[in-house]
């Protein structure tokens, strides 16, 4: 990944390798349930609370040089509300996913009302996978090649801004 040179660049570095190292299961378990994510086998999707999750803390951080400003999704709980139940999402700003590890990462849009583009991400911020995900859909979008974040934005982000399959994500 790229690091910033300047304080504050630096702070958020290093604030998301704290979240990226806490994150997870200790035992290897499969805990990468996420909004719009496909639970793992044997987990439930069903989100009890309805009301969307109030917009977290905004973190800036840049995608192939352009300033954006994202929630960071970095537990379980998080991870599988994500964006669901959000009527909409506002230009410039979407959701990191932040995992513990690269492995494949699957993702579905049960429950997800905004249609979204999803980027997935290796360990050394380059992408590796940019894939359109329609609203309400259950069908799983797995990751071409090992991830540990995935970035959510509004469908059509990434291509009106030329964003493409090894370009990067800067901390």
């Amino acid at each position: 990944m790229h690091r910033s040179k300047t304080p504050a660049g630096a702070r958020c570095v290093a604030w998301l390798a704290v979240l990226a190292w806490g994150c997870g299961a200790a035992d290897g378990a499969n805990n990468d349930a996420s909004p719009g994510a496909a639970p793992a086998a044997g987990q439930d999707s069903a989100a009890g609370d309805r009301t969307p999750a109030p917009a977290g803390d905004l973190v800036p951080i840049r995608v192939a040089g352009i300033e954006i400003r994202v929630e960071i999704a970095d537990d379980d709980a998080e991870r599988t509300r994500g964006l669901m139940f959000r009527e909409s999402l506002p230009a410039d700003q979407g959701m990191l996913f932040v995992y513990t590890q690269e492995r494949t990462l699957s993702f579905w849009m049960r429950n997800t009302l905004i249609p979204l583009d999803i980027a997935y991400i290796d360990g050394e911020g380059r992408i590796v996978d940019i894939q359109q995900m329609e609203a309400q859909d259950s069908t799983t979008h797995p990751s071409r090649g090992p991830a540990m974040y995935a970035l959510e934005m509004n469908q059509g982000w990434f291509e009106a801004h030329g964003v493409k399959v090894g370009d990067r994500l800067e901390f």
